[in-house]
């Protein structure tokens, strides 16, 4: 309601009531109203009481920001902005900025120190004896004693005579100044922090609110930016995309994703490094979701990260770091694995330097998931489970499983700390350092040079091609394991032939001498009993059924498959010819195989048997 401020015809009418309209009637008489008319606009709700705003004409203090304007914009091209759109939007602000109002009339907050006369409320005191003297009250006493105090208490001593005709201010700093001004008591007012900052971050509505305030307080007094790097987020919304609210229901309680809810059926709890991970992982220069189902799909990368963790941990059992192979003796497979740790690696490296927190999760769990644990660790179980132990083959790849979950667990551990010392206090042998924390960044694995990259591209595109085309074959019960199945392959160009036909290896893996060392070899690296490299793409249909020939769309290849020549060995499932016909101690054993078994024996002392199976008799 209009108070007498208004003109005592207002008093105690309602402002957007009936004091509205006697407003117009007032100046209908006055001869001062030029048109009155009813049109449809937006006006302002207030998002707590959802009733209009009411604006209200009063006395306030400004800061003028014309005498620092440009010095406010060179000092912008100083900063780094995280994103580079940062820079654009505060420079407008700056451009654009008004005198700032930076008083305010609440009952809290900090006080300006100012004294106005009692009679006329027009003349004001304010100086630096008197700035000089509150700034020792307020700090050994509080802010709060502004209002505690009376005015003779407040006054320095050569006020307190005329204390009578001065009565202090009510009007408190506008916050915005305060949280502005924090530079000065938490940054620079401290030894062990920097000043300027080296990095602020908060929400990308803060170029108008703290961002900037900070900016005009802090270049105003020292003529510096009190930031070296800003950055800016979005805002978290529900999983359809709308705000968070409690009058909806769907604001989501980051304590129970982590500890879980009253049913942990229904809601479980996934600890601080699943959140950890979903924030990681989301691109945070835009409003981001979360939700259940957003939650379930990142645990499921969460899952998949610890569980290849446990697999490397586990076939590293055995192992040693003094069983490693030297980096020049292992095969091109583990080279190339080698390289790939150390560029991705490096990528996080750079993209966690960057602010980039999003583009080293995402390529983490690529390394993950795609390269390590579907194709190389898919490819290495034959060496891991089938060679004997101290088979060179068998400790190369180990030494390539040493590097990946030691370059893993010091990647992750940023934004999955927990589990990543869990998988550095598991690791099975004795440790360079008591956790994962310790030892900096691992250089010595970012440092493996790239190695037949365009090869091993080649021979995941031909998997992937013939995975399609077994999995036609499996359905029609031709084969079952992709060890059941023989392929053939017609490389269309002179490249791609080249490197197969290096890849070839004798006609026979696992039954030496061979002209590879069986593990840069096809049928290894495709998980197939036997590759045939054939002249044309009619050599492939005449051999294979046409519903299991397919040109590949990754490889360029045409790709068939049939049913593997020969019988199975018992122990590696790889289809062989001379499987029970070479004479060997256990008959129904490929060569390697054998001669695994007779290292096995002879370093166990124990006996390898043979699980006979009775075959039917014939009915007659």
């Amino acid at each position: 309601k209009f108070t007498i401020e208004a003109g005592e015809a207002f008093v105690g009418l309602s402002v957007l009531g009936d004091g509205n309209t006697a407003i117009i009637d007032a100046l209908e008489t006055a001869g001062a109203l030029l048109m009155q008319e009813d049109y449809l606009h937006k006006y302002p709700y207030d998002w707590r009481t959802k009733k209009p705003t009411i604006f209200r004409a009063t006395d306030q203090w400004f800061a003028s920001v014309e005498g620092f304007r440009d010095e406010a914009l060179a000092a912008v091209d100083t900063v780094r902005w995280v994103p580079e759109v940062g820079k654009n939007r505060i420079t407008s602000f700056v451009v654009g900025r008004g005198d700032w109002c930076i008083s305010r009339q609440r009952s809290w907050g900090v006080p300006i120190p100012v004294f106005y006369d009692r009679e006329t409320g027009n003349e004001v005191l304010l100086d630096k004896n008197i700035l000089d003297h509150v700034q020792k009250l307020f700090a050994e006493h509080g802010s709060d004693c502004w209002w505690k105090l009376d005015e003779k208490e407040l006054l320095p001593e050569m006020y307190k005579g005329e204390a009578d005709k001065w009565k202090k201010g009510t009007d408190t700093m506008d916050v915005w100044f305060d949280s502005g001004s924090s530079w000065n008591g938490v940054a620079k007012g401290r030894d062990e922090l920097a000043y300027p900052a080296d990095v602020y971050l908060e929400g990308s509505d803060q170029h108008r609110g703290w961002f900037q305030s900070s900016l005009l307080t802090s270049v105003a007094a020292n003529g510096v930016a009190p930031y070296k790097t800003v950055l800016t987020h979005g805002f978290v919304l529900d999983e359809k995309g709308f705000k968070m609210s409690k009058s909806l229901g769907n604001v989501v309680n980051p304590l129970k994703v982590i500890d879980g809810g009253n049913n942990k059926k229904l809601e479980p709890a996934y600890g601080a490094d699943v959140l950890r991970l979903w924030v990681a992982s989301v691109d945070y220069s835009g409003d981001v979701c979360i939700g259940d189902g957003i939650i379930k799909q990142t645990f499921e990368s969460y899952r998949k990260i610890r569980n290849t963790a446990r697999y490397l941990i586990g076939n590293l059992a055995d192992f040693v770091p003094s069983n490693a192979v030297a980096y020049e003796e292992l095969p091109s497979m583990d080279k190339w694995m080698l390289g790939r740790l150390s560029e991705v690696l490096s990528e996080v490296d750079e993209a966690m330097d960057n602010y980039e927190f999003s583009r080293a999760t995402q390529a983490l769990l690529r390394f993950v998931s795609a390269d390590l644990s579907n194709f190389y660790l898919d490819v290495a179980k034959d060496r891991l489970y089938i060679s004997s132990i101290d088979d060179v083959r068998r400790r190369s790849c180990q030494t390539v499983l040493h590097a990946c979950v030691e370059g893993v667990a010091k990647a992750i551990s940023p934004i999955l700390p927990h589990m990543a010392e869990d998988i550095w206090q598991n690791l099975p042998y004795e440790k360079s350092t008591e956790s994962v924390f310790e030892g900096g960044w691992p250089a010595h694995l970012s440092s493996f040079p790239p190695h037949d990259v365009d090869q091993w591209a080649l021979v995941r595109s031909l998997r992937d091609d013939l995975n399609r085309v077994l999995e036609l074959a499996r359905n029609d019960k031709l084969v079952g394991a992709s060890l059941d199945a023989a392929a053939y392959v017609y490389a269309p160009d002179q490249s791609t032939r080249d490197i197969l036909t290096k890849l070839d290896g004798d006609r026979n893996l696992i039954s030496p001498p061979v002209k590879t060392n069986g593990v840069d070899d096809l049928r290894t690296a495709l998980m197939i009993s036997q590759v045939n490299l054939v002249d044309s793409p009619e050599a492939v249909s005449s051999i294979c059924d046409e519903a299991y020939v397919a040109t590949g769309a990754l490889s360029g290849c045409v790709v068939g498959v049939t049913k593997a020549a020969g019988t199975k060995c018992g122990r590696c499932w790889f289809s062989d010819e001379q499987v029970g016909k070479l004479g060997l101690l256990h008959g129904d054993l490929c060569q390697r195989c054998d001669t695994a078994i007779f290292s096995w024996e002879k370093h166990t002392g124990n006996k390898f048997e043979v699980e006979k199976k009775e075959e039917p008799e014939p009915v007659s």
